[in-house]
């Protein structure tokens, strides 16, 4: 059964954090699907849980639903934005600056290892950062280093899943803890 999106739009999705983590993921802002489930990447087809099996961060490929026991294998989510949009692009620039300094309020309080964005345009217009490319970043945020991975919506044809999970092994092979 689906669920009801028309609640959706606006809602906020809570956080997955914890202090010390080796990588917090850090999507653009909660889809619809996302927001009325409660759960990040929910929608299916998405390919964050894949990527992130495909990467060798988790056992196997996690449902949305078993986002917590993220937690235990070091690993945390939350997004630039808060806000459930359908679509990214329904955001602005203002909205992702913001998140930029949110997500460094983050990092200073939680101090993960790495903060992984997840989306190549959403990280170059919150950071001003209109040349990066996917991948290490040479700037930190607080203590924790900065690491770009593409976008894993279904909708991004410029990684099919095999390169998307060997983007994820990239920045799992390089975690220094």
């Amino acid at each position: 059964m689906s669920p009801d999106l028309s609640a959706a739009r606006g809602k906020l999705l809570p956080d997955l954090l914890a202090p010390g983590l080796d990588v917090v993921f850090c999507g653009i802002n909660p889809g619809l699907y996302s927001a009325a489930t409660g759960h990040h990447f929910a929608r299916p087809g998405n390919r964050f849980w894949p990527a992130l099996h495909l990467g060798g961060f988790t056992p196997r490929v996690f449902a949305a639903a078993e986002q917590a026991e993220l937690l235990d294998l070091g690993l945390g989510m939350t997004n630039l934005v808060a806000r459930a949009t359908a679509r990214a692009d329904e955001l602005t620039a203002e909205e992702l600056r913001a998140g930029g300094v949110r997500l460094a309020e983050v990092a200073a309080r939680y101090r993960p290892e790495v903060i992984a964005v997840v989306g190549i345009t959403a990280y170059r217009t919150a950071f001003d950062r209109k040349k990066a490319v996917v991948g290490a970043q040479t700037e930190l945020l607080a203590d924790s280093r900065l690491w770009v991975l593409p976008n894993p919506s279904g909708l991004n044809a410029h990684y099919p899943l095999p390169d998307l999970g060997a983007a994820f092994a990239e920045l799992r092979e390089n975690l220094g803890r």
